[in-house]
């Protein structure tokens, strides 16, 4: 009789030639659980997801209590449904006044896309700067924001008028002009291996935009909800986005994302087109309610002020081994720079054997991707590392 591997292979469409095929059954708090109760470390967290742990009783609860209310009721911004109005309401208090107005949709490439139409319908311009090594989704629109030609070349065309900068280049900020939209940029590149700006640079990016009157777009997808130490990145830096965009971990676990704006700013979707936008399953109101749960769980466990603590022990731990050659960091979103993709690769495979979910980073082959669930306690991040450091021994 065919197994569930076979009938993987067989039914499911591939995005690589060599899946990792675990065969996982139940997942809870930083584990995941295969078909024979084998448990494995979610290192990645579902790429930066599941930022309180797999199957967290307070998101279970509220998804459970939601879909015994209704799921599905019509194309979003048509009828006026709890959940989403409890998270709109929740998510924009935590925001600076002026970023007030929120489109929930269903991933991050849809954010990405939402808000590049924004922009260019506000400023009524075509140009969008983008930053080399930057990733902001497999869409037409957001792999056109992508500066690598192998992901984009089989693609063509794709959408025109998009420039590239080098990240922390400030000079490179003069190709921002009278006919740029808008410019869209990680606060800090996480598949570039986790790349930080300086302040300086995103100072100089505000004023230039403010300046030439192009809106400016922060991708928080993966490194928003508390990931990098800050409930969202753009704070630590006090430059303040005139687009702000969520996914991922926003969720809870389920499906949902958002482009967030000013009130002024977001009614141009309202008309001339009407129904400049529209989605019908994003903001799904139990999507909505498993945000809800997860945003307070993070809140009411200060679980933010962890972050940097923790931290701290994986860069005591592992920063000193022979064989790592950077550790770079922003928060639970670290590199491991190991130099060599070979290495990365012999290392992932040997943290599989031992039950370690890790992986690389898209832009940067070369380093071990850190990103745990922000539950992750520290007695588990000795544990963990002990296993990498083995690894690292082993290369």
């Amino acid at each position: 009789m065919i197994n569930r591997r076979e009938l993987f292979l067989k039914y499911l469409a591939q995005t690589s030639d060599s899946p990792l095929r675990l065969e996982i059954e139940k997942a809870e708090g930083v584990y995941l659980f295969d078909a024979m109760g084998k448990p494995y470390f979610d290192l990645i967290s579902g790429i930066s997801v599941s930022n309180i742990g797999h199957n967290h009783p307070a998101v279970v609860r509220a998804v459970c209590e939601q879909a015994s209310r209704y799921m599905h009721l019509m194309v979003y911004g048509e009828y006026i449904q709890s959940p989403q109005v409890e998270l709109a309401q929740k998510i924009t208090n935590l925001l600076p006044r002026e970023l007030n107005s929120v489109y929930f949709v269903n991933s991050g490439s849809e954010a990405v896309e939402g808000a590049l139409k924004l922009a260019k319908r506000f400023t009524g311009r075509y140009e969008v700067v983008a930053f080399r090594n930057a990733y902001h989704g497999s869409t037409h629109g957001s792999l056109s924001l992508m500066s690598c030609e192998a992901q984009k070349q089989p693609f063509y065309p794709l959408l025109p008028m998009v420039r590239h900068v080098d990240f922390n280049s400030i000079d490179g900020l003069e190709i921002i002009g009278c006919h740029t939209a808008c410019v869209i940029i990680e606060p800090i590149q996480a598949e570039a291996g986790i790349r930080l700006p300086t302040t300086d640079f995103l100072v100089k990016l505000r004023q230039k935009c403010t300046k030439e009157g192009a809106l400016l777009i922060f991708d928080e997808i993966q490194t928003g909800m508390g990931r990098t130490g800050n409930l969202f990145a753009f704070q630590k830096y006090g430059v303040q986005p005139d687009i702000l965009l969520l996914a991922k971990a926003f969720g809870g676990g389920m499906p949902l994302g958002a482009f967030i704006s000013t009130k002024d700013i977001m009614q141009h979707l309202s008309y001339n087109p009407p129904l400049g936008h529209i989605t019908t399953f994003g903001g799904h109101p139990v999507s909505c309610a498993a945000a809800i749960a997860s945003l307070n769980f993070i809140l009411e466990n200060r679980l933010v002020e962890s972050v940097k603590e923790k931290e701290k022990i994986f860069e005591q731990l592992l920063s000193g081994h022979n064989a790592v050659k950077e550790f770079r960091s922003a928060g639970l979103l670290i590199a491991i720079e190991l130099g060599d993709f070979e290495k990365v690769q012999k290392c992932i495979s040997f943290c599989l054997k031992e039950g370690i979910i890790t992986d690389w980073f898209l832009f940067c082959n070369t380093a071990i991707r850190i990103a745990p669930p922000l539950t992750i306690s520290p007695d588990q991040i000795r544990d963990v590392c002990s296993i990498l450091l083995r690894a690292f021994d082993r290369l």
